[in-house]
């Protein structure tokens, strides 16, 4: 074999192993190609195509998101002192990451200091994924900073504190019944429901980054401050409320009755400076009150006025022209109509009573027998512009219209029992905004107790901004009345003395009606008993409407609800310094 030929044979092993060097530095390319093309399609998605949702997703793994309690705004009464505001107080926190393994302890401690379930509470402990769950919420700063100082001493993590203004009610039950309260997650009852929108404001949220359980100095940090809540200005004064609330509450006990209302209104402006409800209830601790003590009764109960609406149908006979207050009418002992026989609350032989003695002696055969000159819908037309028969729309929930039957299907029947006051029904305020339209010339202001303006929760605007006018009767039919009224108060010829504030003249009536009996829809022998009325009686200042439900001591408008009345006006008239007038009693006529 040639030399050549042994070189090319020696050769062929050689290159083989020369080949196999270059083969794996060309897979390896190949590899390293597939992997940076892999990464460079993932690069293209996370950037180019969803960036948003995977850094969410991986920012969610250490982001934390707390909220910023908005302060509920205060509600003031008519000199701008709060009846209702807000003070420090704490919400209770838990990082399930630190507090699962102690979570049994944990929970039987919170549970007995904070008065919160304990299987709740234990669930939120072991919260799985999450680092931040509420525990309670508007605790005192006290209570939770002696919590959390006794934790850390016992050597447990994870329990922490944020701020939580707490609802505080600076006078207890000072009109109580017309502020409502806050429940734990939501407001309830009174102007703090009916005007929830303006009172809660908005809360703002705080987000930032996490790492190892503190936060991130340069990571994420975004704050959407709250936005507090706006006060509500009321037309109540504080004051006048609280003495209100307590002649009402010493009257109830006085004659064992089931409940009452009173009502003090400017009269010239209509505004209601105070409402009392009795009973009533702390509102800094409503949920140990009575479920039918805490909504107002003023608003949502509807009884039969009785006699004082008899000053409404005098008033409008005087304005049509079919009266004047020394008309003269023959009562008989009883009087057959229809299907029953009308008597006075008095025995009596045939007695001749002029219209004002028809008021001063509060006769219910008089009233009829004067109402004979007008139709059923005629008197209707005039209850109605009086109010009755429609809610006052004054900023409270609940409110009943009261029952009053449309003119036009009213029977001769019921016109005559509605004349003195029963068979139509009205709310407390209805009623005190009826008697008022007496007391200024006529002229019926919508009653307000929402000072300047406020949207209700249902978007209805209210307040002293959106009050109306309505001309009921004439300025001489108002002062007539009046007049008539100032003879109810005479110790000689009428039936309330005790309603007289000394120095004054007043202008006022007596009522009592039977009481419906919600179970039957029957009367149930039980009265409401009621004084309604105004002073100055010839420059009216004030009005004031008292009304008694159920009392079980014997005794009419005059004897229970006309001291309340006496007492009530004379504060509210000393208070603002309304010098006495120099006008004189009435002295017309009650007879002839």
């Amino acid at each position: 074999m040639s030399s050549t030929a042994t070189r090319k044979a020696a050769g062929r092993p050689h290159d083989a192993r020369r080949g196999a060097p270059a083969f794996r530095l060309r897979f390896g390319l190949i590899v390293i190609a597939m992997v940076l093309s892999f990464f460079g399609a993932r690069l293209v998605q996370l950037q180019g195509i969803d960036p948003n949702s995977y850094a969410e997703m991986a920012a969610a793994e250490s982001v934390e998101e707390r909220i910023l309690p908005a302060e509920r705004g205060d509600i003031l009464d008519r000199n701008g002192l709060r009846l209702a505001d807000s003070v420090h107080g704490k919400m209770v926190v838990a990082d399930p990451v630190m507090t699962t393994d102690d979570a049994p302890a944990l929970a039987t401690l919170l549970s007995q200091r904070l008065d919160v379930d304990y299987f709740k509470t234990l669930a939120r402990l072991r919260e799985d994924g999450s680092q931040f769950e509420y525990i309670a919420r508007r605790v005192p700063s006290t209570i939770a900073t002696d919590l959390v100082d006794e934790l850390s001493e016992a050597g447990y993590e994870g329990i922490t504190l944020r701020d939580d203004p707490i609802r505080n009610y600076p006078a207890d039950d000072v009109a109580a019944n017309l502020l409502g309260f806050i429940g734990t997650d939501e407001p309830l009852f009174g102007f703090e429901r009916t005007f929830d929108r303006q009172l809660s404001g908005t809360d703002g949220t705080a987000r930032f980054q996490v790492g190892g359980g503190n936060r991130i100095p340069l990571g994420e940090n975004t704050v959407v401050p709250a936005k507090n809540g706006t006060p509500l200005a009321t037309t109540v004064d504080m004051d006048l409320q609280w003495f209100t609330q307590r002649v009402l509450a010493q009257t109830l006990q006085q004659y064992k009755a089931l409940s009452g209302v009173a009502i003090v209104m400017d009269s010239r402006t209509g505004e209601v400076m105070a409402l009392a409800d009795a009973p009533t209830f702390d509102a800094n601790k409503a949920l140990e009150a009575d479920k039918d003590d805490l909504g107002s009764r003023a608003i949502s109960d509807a009884y039969e006025p009785g006699s004082v609406e008899k000053v409404l149908t005098a008033s409008a006979l005087i304005d049509a022209g079919k009266v004047t207050p020394r008309t003269r009418l023959r009562i008989p002992p009883s009087l057959p109509r229809q299907d029953r026989v009308f008597g006075d609350w008095f025995d009596h032989a045939i007695i001749r009573l002029t219209m004002a003695g028809v008021i001063a002696k509060s006769s219910n055969i008089g009233s009829v027998l004067a109402a004979d000159a007008f139709t059923p819908l005629e008197l209707v037309g005039y209850l109605q512009k009086f109010g009755l028969g429609q809610r006052t729309d004054v900023g409270m929930r609940g409110e009943s219209a009261g029952i009053l039957t449309p003119g036009d299907v009213m029977t001769s029947q019921t016109k005559d029992r509605v004349a003195f006051g029963q068979s139509v029904s009205v709310n407390a305020v209805q009623m005190a905004a009826a008697v008022n339209t007496i007391a200024n010339g006529g002229v019926r202001i919508s009653p307000s107790i929402i000072k300047g303006s406020a949207t209700t929760d249902d978007g209805t605007v209210v307040g002293t901004d959106v009050a109306t006018e309505t001309r009921v009767v004439s300025e001489q039919a108002a002062r007539q009345t009046a007049r008539m009224m100032e003879r109810v108060v005479d110790p000689e010829a009428g039936v309330a003395p005790g309603a007289q504030v000394p120095g004054y003249l007043v202008a006022g009536k007596t009522g009592t009606a039977q009481r419906v009996a919600p179970t039957c829809g029957c009367y149930d022998g039980s009265t409401t008993v009621s004084f309604g009325g105004f002073a100055p009686a010839d420059d009216p200042r004030f009005t004031v409407y008292v009304v008694v439900h159920a009392p079980q001591v014997d005794g009419g408008g005059g004897s229970i609800a006309g001291p309340a009345f006496s007492r009530i006006m004379g504060y509210a008239l000393s208070r603002y310094r309304v010098p006495p007038t120099d006008g004189k009693p009435s002295r017309l006529p009650v007879e002839w």
